[in-house]
């Protein structure tokens, strides 16, 4: 069975009941993708948790080198990594019991989709979660 991403409507209540996201891959360099994407995110109120080994702070929060290191409970699993990186990634999302894995756009990957469904996960691939924001939430979370 080919993989559907939640209806627009499903994307925009996890959105709407999302408050912290987990960024992995999340530069610190502000010409990245990630860098734009994240701080957008946290302009609009949400709480990023940067992901990156290599990094102590990223947008005025602390830096975790993995998932398993953030010590607060995670809505949103927000990837910015290659699609073959991405099963482990799944992995340990599921392990912290996150809600959500949200690929970003141009990511895919089946396994790491089939990871997060078979722990209870949602799983949102190959979309931006600024785009989809935007979109569904004009206005804000409110």
């Amino acid at each position: 069975m080919a993989f559907e991403n939640p209806s627009r409507d499903e994307i925009k209540r996890i959105l709407q009941e999302a408050g912290t996201i987990a960024v992995v891959g999340l530069s610190d360099d502000p010409s990245k993708t990630s860098h734009m994407v994240s701080a957008a995110m946290q302009a609009k109120g949400y709480k990023i948790i940067p992901v990156n080994p290599n990094a102590d702070t990223i947008l005025g929060e602390k830096a975790y080198p993995s998932l398993k290191d953030v010590p607060v409970p995670i809505d949103i699993v927000n990837v910015f990594r290659r699609p073959e990186h991405t099963p482990p990634i799944a992995g340990e999302a599921a392990a912290v019991g996150a809600k959500t894995l949200w690929l970003q756009l141009g990511i895919v990957n089946e396994e790491a989709a089939d990871i997060a469904r078979q722990a209870g996960m949602t799983v949102i691939m190959d979309r931006c979660i600024k785009v989809e924001d935007s979109i569904l939430l004009p206005q804000g979370r409110g």
